[in-house]
């Protein structure tokens, strides 16, 4: 990311973008810099989360989108800059006041009226990413409204190309921009767009069943064509849209909560308005899904030993990969939960442990001073007997995984070996 921003800087440069004669001259060069930063940050956002292969294997799919909503921002913020350092320094060269010279930008063509519409994306993004609006808003919608950043996306590159002062003369600037922005806007249509739909067509994902389960998480089952070539594994998850009313707008994120084979299973607890209508789906239902995606795997494992420690709904990926876990690994299990009752899945990772000889650990209660329950306290050093030797994955709610990390960490488990899931929006 940064090589192609100082590569792009470079470009300016050739171009002229040195040659100051006056203050505004250079104020109008630290805007043209600010618009090509801003750019780089763009695309590179737009590639974080176009689900590529490469980049979920290079650093998992949590990693990406947590550096997407990072960088994300802050590209908005320089490409804001940008526009308001270009329009008032123009219209001190041109003798206007900076709002009439705004209002005559879309008179150099109609790529400039594009720029100001992704632009006015752009500012409606910003807010709505504010954490005082973000948590007022359900899930849904705030995601509706997010995706118009790649609305913006698309309008703010004609401009780039059309008037941007390195690009009038084509040539060797000419091309690498153009390359950078096909990688990056051609791994978004390919890997979110085209690959969901060649799935469906290929693979023919339906849902087979729908189990209502008493701690109120609900248990669907797809099948479909040659399932193997999906390539999924134990602790991985996909974005599932179901092709029914209420949830064909939607996509979600949900682990498989079995290991894959010609089936694929997921267990949703309900916590809004599209995990709520997942138990009223009916057998039949098509559905995309996009995926696999994570590295959450037993094949992160730097270590022999496994530690799987799941809270709630996190317990998804972890059984999953305890179904998975080689014969004869060494394994141990903790369950967090406040009750038996609440507690998804526990019957099943109860079994799994006896028939595969994992040892398991299951703390139920309510909140305590550790990241166990005050009626059972949760060290990790009491319950792992050589933590230097072992993998630790950790899947649930933020604020209590970083409290699980932190203590094995204490414990001895080595930086690298620690594997945590994140989730939530």
């Amino acid at each position: 990311m940064w090589l192609a921003a100082v590569a792009g800087i470079a470009f300016m440069i050739t171009s002229g973008g040195l040659l100051a004669q006056t203050p505004a001259d250079w104020f109008y060069t630290l805007g043209r810099a600010l618009g090509i930063v801003a750019a780089v940050l763009m695309m590179t956002q737009v590639l974080l989360a176009s689900r590529a292969p490469w980049v979920e294997r290079a650093i998992g799919h949590d990693r990406a989108i947590a550096t997407h909503t990072r960088i994300g921002k802050i590209a908005i913020i320089l490409m804001l800059l940008h526009a308001t350092v270009i329009t008032i320094i123009s219209a001190g060269y041109d003798g206007r006041g900076a709002v009439e010279q705004f209002l005559t930008w879309p008179q150099f063509g109609w790529f400039m009226l594009f720029a100001q519409i992704a632009l006015a994306t752009f500012v409606i993004v910003l807010l709505t990413s504010l954490t005082a609006v973000r948590l007022r808003w359900r899930y849904e919608r705030w995601h509706a409204v997010h995706l118009l950043v790649y609305v913006g996306v698309a309008f703010a590159v004609p401009h780039q190309f059309l008037e941007g002062s390195s690009f009038r003369s084509g040539g060797v600037a000419w091309w690498f921009w153009a390359a950078l922005w096909t990688v990056s806007i051609g791994s978004f249509v390919v890997f979110r767009i085209a690959r969901p739909l060649v799935v469906l067509a290929r693979h023919g994902l339906t849902v087979e069943a729908v189990d209502r389960l008493p701690d109120g998480s609900t248990t669907v089952t797809m099948t479909g064509r040659d399932l193997g070539r999906l390539r999924a594994q134990s602790g991985q998850f996909f974005l599932w849209r179901f092709l029914a009313p209420g949830l064909r707008g939607q996509s979600h994120p949900y682990s498989l909560s079995a290991a894959p084979g010609d089936r694929l299973r997921i267990t949703v607890k309900p916590s809004g308005d599209g995990s709520g209508l997942v138990s009223s789906l009916e057998p039949g239902t098509r559905v995309l899904a996009e995926g696999p995606l994570g590295v959450f795997t037993h094949q992160s494992r730097a270590r022999g030993p496994v530690v799987l420690v799941a809270a709630g709904i996190g317990v998804t990926p972890i059984r999953s990969m305890l179904e998975s876990a080689p014969e004869g690994d060494q394994v141990t299990v903790v369950i967090r939960a406040r009750s038996r009752e609440e507690a998804p899945l526990l019957d099943e990772v109860e079994q799994l442990c006896a028939d595969s000889g994992a040892t398991l650990h299951v703390l139920l209660g309510h909140r305590g001073d550790t990241w166990g329950t005050q009626e059972q306290p949760a060290r990790f050093k009491d319950m792992v007997r050589d933590p230097a030797s072992v993998d630790v994955f950790i899947c649930g709610p933020r604020a209590w995984a970083l409290d699980v990390e932190a203590d094995a960490l204490a414990a001895g488990v080595a930086p690298e070996a620690v594997h945590r899931e994140e989730f939530g929006w």
